[in-house]
């Protein structure tokens, strides 16, 4: 097994100490470069995809899908929730996935229990999970469960990792013990920056709810507005689009209601959507946003909003004013299909960020699966290359481009909910190996314990200065999908970069740098910088 070493402020690189002044720590990077953008060669071929263990990933009715690090092993386990309650949990042991659901105390699958029909949902009794979302609440070291209840007869749940060996419900001491609900996506994110995860969870039919972590237990905060949001929210994302300093809330909604951006003003928050362009005011009652997933595609060094939709998708453009413009129609993505989720992600390793978007079409009880994948040229376009009789065309509900087996190229995870093939599905990329060499993992980690930091922004940057591409650390998005995992750069042509980490702290954002990365070193690693908690 390979591990990653740790970096803090004095930093080891294969046996090489890079010590870091303060003022590379603090030094702004450039944000945007033709020079670097120009260097990008052409598209490689796009690589195949062959899934993995069929047979155990089956389960029809798949709805959540979650990536982390369970036991602390240094590879990526897997967390899929499905119809009817159960939560299925699957460890990476020598390359292989094994179901150890029983073992660490997730509700499992019952193979005798017929698949729950339309029906079952008008049930009192009938019970759901969605949302699942892992995050270092308690600061150990090791990677809790939250799982966001759908119908009234159950209440979520907080599995609370135990050495890695085992998750037990911690709920109702924590303070999280309210009914069940709509639930579709919750975040773990620090939102005041004080060196904790707080908890923000949504809601489709009543108001969504913004919880405090204060020393492991949870308080509502914001009960009376603000991210306290009564529209009937789906996804959420956490994102600092203004580059003021603090965590700001992107939120989809449907029902034909405007979606929301919460701007974080440190005491309040501000709904600026309208004003900042990303309302989608004008929906008609059946239309509305599903999920968000939040890139920067364009290489400029902020970050851009992709909205999945009922009706018609968006891409939003950071205009780094304050506002987004509106080129889903230039950019190739705004068909009006039936989007539910979808994910960013350099499948293709040529330094820019790609786009896979899940989705359906039929009435309910006969979805079949429309998926799109768009490949991203480079200018500003995209072009879907996946056809209708592709096995990755096979879902309808979550997604994760994921590096599961650490060979240097995206792997894709996706879950289907309604479709006829049922199942949960990770395809591994064939990507030829000298190609998917070009890569670099990063992770963002405080010294307290905690697993990663949702949030914080990771720049790379070539010898020359030029920005090469920017990367979110994302507490959650897309739809029915979050995971901790570290951010994936695709590097067509440099060997040696610099790397420019952003994070939160109560007085703004601080950077810290380490430069000089040989990127041949980490291959098959994931590199990861400490940064300091929040006080």
């Amino acid at each position: 097994m390979k591990y990653s070493i740790l970096l803090g402020s004095a930093l080891i690189l294969a046996g090489c100490a890079a010590d870091i002044s303060e003022a590379e720590k603090s030094a702004p990077g450039q944000q945007g470069s033709e020079a670097a953008s120009a260097a990008t060669p052409e598209p490689v071929v796009p690589p195949e995809f062959t899934p993995v263990q069929s047979d155990l990933f089956g389960i029809v009715g798949s709805l959540s899908n979650a990536w982390a690090d369970v036991d602390s092993d240094g590879d990526l386990d897997y967390a899929v929730s499905l119809k009817g309650g159960a939560i299925q949990l699957y460890l990476q042991e020598d390359g292989l996935f094994v179901d150890v659901t029983g073992a660490y105390g997730l509700p499992p699958f019952d193979p005798d229990a017929p698949p729950p029909s339309a029906e079952d949902y008008r049930r009192e009794d009938y019970k759901e999970f969605r949302g699942l979302s892992f995050g270092d609440f308690d600061a150990d070291g090791y990677v809790d469960l939250y799982a966001g209840a759908t119908m009234p007869a159950q209440a979520s749940r907080l599995y609370r990792n135990v050495g890695g060996e085992s998750f037990v419900d911690v709920a109702a001491a924590a303070g999280l013990t309210f009914p069940g609900r709509s639930s579709r996506q919750n975040n773990w994110v620090d939102f005041d920056a004080d060196g904790d995860l707080d908890l923000y969870a949504v809601d489709r039919i009543a108001e969504n709810k913004l919880f405090e972590n204060e020393d492991g237990v949870f308080e509502q905060v914001f009960a009376d507005g603000g991210p306290t949001d009564s529209r009937a929210t789906v996804g959420a994302c956490w994102f600092d689009y203004n580059q003021d300093g603090r965590l700001d809330l992107f939120l989809a909604n449907q029902s034909g209601a405007t979606d929301a951006l919460w701007r974080n003003d440190g005491d309040t928050f501000t709904d600026v959507a309208a004003e900042a362009g990303v309302d989608s005011a004008g929906r008609e009652e059946g239309e509305g946003g599903v999920g968000c997933a939040i890139g920067d595609y364009d290489n400029d060094g902020d970050f851009d909003i992709f909205l999945a939709a009922y009706g018609p998708n968006r891409l939003y453009r950071n205009e780094a004013n304050g506002t987004f413009t509106d080129v889903s129609e230039t950019a190739g993505i705004s068909e009006p299909d039936h989007v539910v989720g979808a994910d960013w992600g350099d499948f293709d390793n040529d330094g820019d960020l790609d786009l896979f978007v899940v989705g359906y079409e039929g009435p309910f009880g006969e979805q079949t699966p429309l998926n799109k994948l768009y490949v991203n040229d480079g200018s500003g376009g995209f072009e879907n290359i996946l056809t209708l009789d592709s096995p990755l065309n096979a879902a309808d509900h979550g997604v994760v481009w994921v590096d599961y087996d650490k060979d240097g190229d995206l792997d894709l995870s996706v879950t289907d909910g309604y479709g006829p093939e049922g199942g949960h599905f990770v395809f591994r990329n064939d990507m030829e190996a000298s190609l998917a060499g070009h890569a670099l993992e990063m992770m963002v980690v405080t010294g307290e314990g905690a697993v990663a930091v949702p949030g914080a922004e990771v720049r790379l940057f070539n010898a020359a200065g030029d920005l090469l591409a920017s990367r979110l650390i994302t507490s959650g998005g897309g739809y029915n999908a979050q995971s901790v995992i570290p951010v994936h750069f695709g590097l067509p042509s440099e060997t040696v970069v610099d790397a420019e980490v952003t994070y939160f702290t109560p007085s703004g954002a601080a950077n810290q740098r380490l430069d000089n990365v040989d990127v041949s070193q980490w291959q098959g690693k994931v590199l990861k910088i400490e940064v300091p908690a929040g006080d």
